[in-house]
C-alpha cells in the first residue's frame, strides 16, 4: 500500500515551499526546483503544473498518493492562476489555504471567491508561517482529516 501525503499546490511565490517545510520541521534553506519533491510527510508540487493546463493530468495523477490537497492563494496577489470547478477533480479533501495573511488583509474577500469559484469548500485557512498564524488551527484540520472526521465538511 502506497504512503499517503500532504499535497500542496500553489502560484509561484505563494509560500508552498516554507509551508512544506514547516510541515516536515526542516529549518534549512529554502530550496526552487521545477521537480515534484516527495518527502516524507509532503508532496510539493511546482508552480509551472498550475500555470499550464495541460499538466492538470498529472497532478491529478500524483493526487493517488495524497492524504489530503491543500490549496493555495497568495492574498499578497491575487492573481487567478486555477480553472473553474479544479478542486473537483480530486477524490481526496482539498482544503483552502490562504497564504500571507498578515499582508494585505483587504484581499481576503477575493481569496474566498477565487476558492468558491475553482470548487473549494469552507473552512479556508489563513496562514502567516513565517510568523506563526494560523498553522496550529490548518495542523488540527488536516489530523482531524486523518482521522476520519471533517471529511463531509471538506470534500462533499
Amino acid at each position: 500500500m502506497r504512503k499517503k501525503r500532504i499535497m500542496v499546490i500553489g502560484p509561484r511565490g505563494c509560500g508552498k515551499t516554507t509551508l512544506v517545510n514547516y510541515i516536515n520541521n526542516y529549518d534549512g534553506p529554502l530550496r526552487k526546483t521545477q521537480d515534484t519533491i516527495y518527502t516524507d510527510r509532503t508532496i510539493d508540487v511546482p508552480s509551472a503544473y498550475i500555470e499550464n493546463a495541460w499538466m492538470y493530468k498529472h497532478i491529478i495523477a500524483m493526487a493517488q498518493d495524497a492524504s489530503c490537497i491543500l490549496l493555495l492563494l497568495d492574498q499578497s496577489r491575487t492573481t487567478e492562476v486555477y480553472s473553474h470547478g479544479f478542486a473537483r477533480a480530486f477524490r481526496c479533501p482539498v482544503i483552502g489555504v490562504i497564504s500571507k495573511c498578515d499582508l494585505m488583509p483587504e484581499n481576503k474577500e477575493i481569496c474566498e471567491r477565487q476558492f468558491e469559484f475553482i470548487g473549494v469548500r469552507k473552512p479556508f485557512f489563513e496562514i502567516s508561517v513565517p510568523n506563526g498564524i494560523g498553522v496550529d488551527e490548518l495542523e488540527k484540520h488536516i489530523l482531524e482529516i486523518k482521522k476520519g472526521k471533517g471529511l463531509n465538511e471538506v470534500h462533499n
